[in-house]
């Protein structure tokens, strides 16, 4: 058997991705103060870009001026397309230049920027899925259930129902949460209390048979019932104070240990109210919005006098880049206002009434109906508010799957339990059956193991815990 070369010509189709294609749709999934702070670094680094209108006879800078701005720029490296940031577990302090397994050998000035400041929660989880998974599909349920986490790290959509609303097999569903429970820190992810405690001590190699059954009733450890808790873990009553010492230990809200995100702190991107016809008004806010120009002017009296080839290219290529960032600047608040228009379409009870009138809506009928892909109304949807006469909202907080009926949004649904349950009297304490009839008489048919359901996503206790404590949260 011999080995032999040939050279073969196939002909087959590809996609390919350009850098400015990437950027542009990083740029999209960028909240306003990330894009801000981007567009500031441009405005450093490219001499053709001005911030607002030139004032009128305001004079241009000099050939010396554009020499220096090539000379900064120079300086700080090639652009840095905006992107999540590493966990912090990977990253060594700004100060080393070096990250370990990063896969870069230096750190640029922007970089040991954005690693000096604080991480939020979802940054610091979506970069560990980025490493953990190559697979398209756990990156996507994992992204949704990263930005459904609540501050201090619970999941806190049933997975059945994002299953549903992302059109994915329970099963994935599944993987993906085992997936974002291994990463850092320690019990985020958790859909409850004990699993969040569970995943801490099988991490520290602590959970054995005993600890589990601890886990199983914690009800009892919060009402010190230790002789009960000795006989269904089959210990004595050393062994039990160790568990309960180690318990103890754990952190039963990992998130909290993270930045709040941006969002803690929101500034709408987008304005809805009222208007004087009936309908609803949708507007870009204007104090988010980056105001940046080309100068064409400077760039024509430069391009006169320049005479090295290097300055001439320098030259080209901040023509290039300031026309493309305008350009993508433009279309991603087009982008923006379209998605926004359509939720305030789906969503018009809602503007009008509060959340008991949010409807089912999900990504894909978002996109269907403004003819865009879903993963373009996902990035918008990230990091991005609405504000309104209600208060201000992220953007994904208008996106909910139906009940099982599927005439109400789940969260609609939520909504009307909690009011329910916060307005029961210590004497009447409501069932989940009755929550259910209740909810049939207002119109919203929903079985009682679904109340059940949505009343521990909403970490409200059992008729029974809140008949024997006489309140609503534990």
């Amino acid at each position: 058997m011999t080995a032999m070369q040939r050279l073969e010509l196939r002909q087959g189709q590809s996609l390919t991705m350009t850098p400015q294609l990437v950027q542009s749709i990083k740029l999209l999934q960028l909240s306003h103060a990330e894009l801000a702070a981007y567009v500031e670094a441009e405005l450093e680094r490219n001499p053709l870009l001005q911030e607002g209108e030139t004032p009128a006879g305001a004079s241009l800078p000099s050939l010396a001026d554009f020499l220096h701005a090539k000379q900064k720029a120079e300086a700080a490296g090639p652009r840095m397309i905006p992107g999540p940031l590493p966990p912090r577990r990977e990253a060594l302090p700004a100060s080393s230049g070096h990250a370990a397994s990063t896969g870069h050998s230096e750190l640029r000035p922007e970089m040991e920027d954005m690693l000096a400041r604080a991480t939020s929660l979802s940054e610091h989880l979506e970069a560990q899925l980025d490493w953990a998974t190559a697979d398209p599909t756990l990156r996507l349920i994992g992204r949704h259930l990263i930005h459904n986490l609540d501050e201090a790290g619970y999941v806190t959509e049933d997975l059945a129902d994002l299953a549903a609303r992302l059109r994915v097999a329970p099963a994935d569903a599944e993987a993906a949460l085992r997936l974002i429970q291994g990463f850092d820190p320690p019990g985020v992810g958790a859909r409850n209390l004990a699993e969040c405690l569970s995943i801490q001590l099988r991490e520290r190699d602590r959970l054995d048979p005993a600890m589990e059954t601890l886990l199983a009733h914690l009800p009892l450890v919060a009402r010190q019932d230790f002789a009960a808790l000795r006989k269904v873990c089959g210990v004595d009553e050393e062994d039990l104070a160790e568990m309960l010492a180690e318990i103890r230990r754990l952190e039963p809200k990992p998130g909290l240990a993270f930045a709040p995100a941006l969002m803690a702190v929101l500034v709408p991107d987008v304005l809805v109210r009222a208007a004087p016809d009936g309908g609803l008004q949708v507007e870009l806010n204007p104090d988010t919005l980056p105001r940046i120009l080309l100068n064409r002017t400077y760039y024509a009296e430069v391009a006169k006098v320049v005479r090295k080839d290097e300055d001439k290219s320098f030259l080209s290529d901040c023509l290039q880049a300031a026309s493309w960032l305008t350009r993508s600047l433009d279309q991603r608040a087009k982008t923006i206002l379209k998605v926004a228009a359509e939720i305030a379409r789906q969503q018009e009870g809602f503007f009008r009434e509060g959340v008991a009138a949010l409807r089912p809506m999900t990504l894909r009928s978002v996109a269907e109906a403004i003819r865009m892909h879903e993963s373009t109304v996902s990035r918008v949807a990230a990091n991005k508010a609405i504000g309104t006469e209600r208060g201000t909202h992220p953007m994904k907080f208008f996106f909910s799957a139906a009940t099982g009926e599927g005439e109400h949004s789940a969260k609609a649904v939520r909504h009307r339990i909690r009011q329910l349950i916060e307005a029961e009297s210590p004497a009447a304490v409501l069932s989940d059956e009755a929550i259910a009839q209740k909810l049939k008489a207002d119109g919203i048919r929903v079985a009682r193991r679904t109340v059940a359901k949505y009343r521990e996503s909403l970490r409200i206790p059992s008729s029974a815990d809140r008949r024997r404590t006489g309140r609503m949260k534990p």
